[in-house]
């Protein structure tokens, strides 16, 4: 039986591997559960970094330098994401998306796990503080091979003219894994308050990825290969060295790239990577809220962060990736000058009410970012492109946001130092997307590849 054509499914990607809704919908499913619990994986990560870790596991550093310590264990792993984009960008460029997802959620799975287990300081001295950091930069190396596969599955199966909403299907993956995690720590905050939750609390929702590893996979495994991944294949057109093709003839693109991703993660880090939870929360701090009800919050900010995510991509398909972008950094500098004078109020409300400004241009510069990136590379590479420029833009941006916020509330003694770091993370991220030329449904098969080899980019050079 013959592979469908271009010709037969004209919106599709070449080999059309998509023919009813029902496939459609498992492709979004996929994609959606797996980052959903891959991010779930990691937030439960920079949550505990924020409320438990510095007391745990680097007490003898001292009380702030503890926790400055812990959240530094929450960077360590974004330095390790471009090794995970490397090994699976290549192998996903050679094998295929589909094996690459499946490894990098069991891989995520079992280290996540295995923190629940570890013993702390107390119990076993440096050892502690040694296997946490070595299961974090587990978890970094799955995270840098996680996000590459789950958009180019859910991209290049999508209708050209929808590939901004099929590409948001991975990306709501990350609100919803900060909604889990956060309406679990919040649970347990409740069931196990004060030193139980400091005891065995915390532990729970760490174990609690080995039942999600089991759902992840299982959805994955149904997925078909990627359709352009396919006619590469059939070609016999995959790169051999996938990873020197792209900084060949591609180095200029990957930091542009890197940089609209740095100013969206800088800022999303605030909360995901646990520094407003801290800051709220913190006995020797101004506003000493009870952490669970914070917990709340951020939970409720993530639904806010899915809606106008999803928001982002549609919108991408209608105006542009370019546009969608130009107002979601606005919008984002608008919530970045209200995040604090709001949160400073010390109500529990006006917390909230910080969070859901904020997520509203994280999700429009969020949202279109899968379809952007996909239209930026050429598909024998393309797996290794978005993957390399993902986490180098992670790295940029959220690696050390949470550390850099901690260090400068401690050398000025105002959050509007902070807010001054974050805009300029924006500001970079502005003139990065200015740079782009927009390729709103440029042709993604191989049978463009010489399309796809012009420069996205003002004033470089073509091919």
């Amino acid at each position: 039986m013959s592979t469908p054509t271009a010709a037969s499914h004209p919106g599709f990607t070449p080999t059309g591997t998509i023919q009813s809704p029902s496939d459609r919908r498992r492709v979004v499913v996929a994609t959606v559960v797996g980052t959903t619990v891959e991010w779930y994986d990691f937030f439960i990560y920079a949550t505990s970094a924020a409320l438990v870790f510095g007391q745990l596991f680097f007490e003898p550093a001292g009380p702030q330098f503890a926790q400055i310590l812990a959240f530094i264990t929450v960077g360590i792993s974004f330095l390790f994401r471009p090794l995970g984009a490397f090994l699976a960008g290549h192998f996903g460029d050679k094998l295929g998306r589909r094996p690459m997802l499946v490894i990098t959620l069991l891989l995520m799975g079992a280290s996540t796990t295995l923190v629940g287990l570890l013993p702390t300081y107390a119990a076993i001295g440096v050892w502690a503080p040694a296997l946490l950091i070595l299961l974090r930069v587990l978890q970094g190396i799955s995270a840098g091979g996680e996000w590459g596969g789950a958009v180019l599955m859910s991209v290049e199966h999508a209708p050209k003219d929808r590939r901004g909403a099929f590409g948001a299907a991975p990306q709501i993956g990350v609100p919803l894994g900060i909604l889990l995690a956060s309406a679990v720590m919040a649970i347990m905050a409740g069931i196990a308050p004060g030193e139980a939750f400091l005891a065995w609390g915390w532990r729970v929702p760490f174990l609690l990825s080995i039942v999600l590893i089991f759902v992840g996979y299982w959805v994955r495994r149904r997925v078909s290969e990627s359709p352009v991944f396919q006619e590469i294949a059939e070609r016999k057109e995959e790169a051999r060295m996938p990873i020197v093709q792209l900084f060949r003839k591609h180095w200029l693109l990957v930091i542009v790239a890197a940089f609209v991703f740095a100013g969206n993660n800088a800022v999303g880090y605030m909360s995901t990577g646990g520094y407003i939870q801290r800051y709220s929360t913190d006995p020797a701090g101004p506003i000493k809220l009870d952490p669970a009800p914070v917990l709340w919050m951020v939970a409720i900010s993530g639904v806010t962060w899915l809606i106008f995510t999803w928001l982002g991509g549609v919108l991408s398909d209608r105006i542009g990736r370019r546009n969608t972008y130009i107002i979601g950094w606005i919008v984002l500098a608008l919530g970045i000058v209200a995040l604090f004078p709001l949160v400073n109020l010390g109500s529990i409300w006006s917390l909230l009410a910080a969070l859901v400004l904020l997520t509203v241009g994280l999700g429009f510069t969020y949202g279109p970012q899968a379809a952007l990136y996909s239209e930026l590379f050429p598909a024998s590479i393309r797996f290794s492109g978005v993957s390399i420029s993902y986490a180098i833009g992670a790295i940029l941006g959220g690696a050390f946001a949470p550390t850099i916020a901690t260090a400068l509330l401690q050398a000025t003694g105002t959050t509007w130092s902070i807010s001054g770091y974050l805009l300029g993370m924006v500001a970079l991220a502005l003139i990065a997307t200015l740079l782009l030329r927009d390729r709103t449904g440029i042709p993604l098969g191989p049978e463009a590849e010489e399309e796809q080899a012009k420069s996205p980019i003002y004033g470089a050079s073509q091919g």
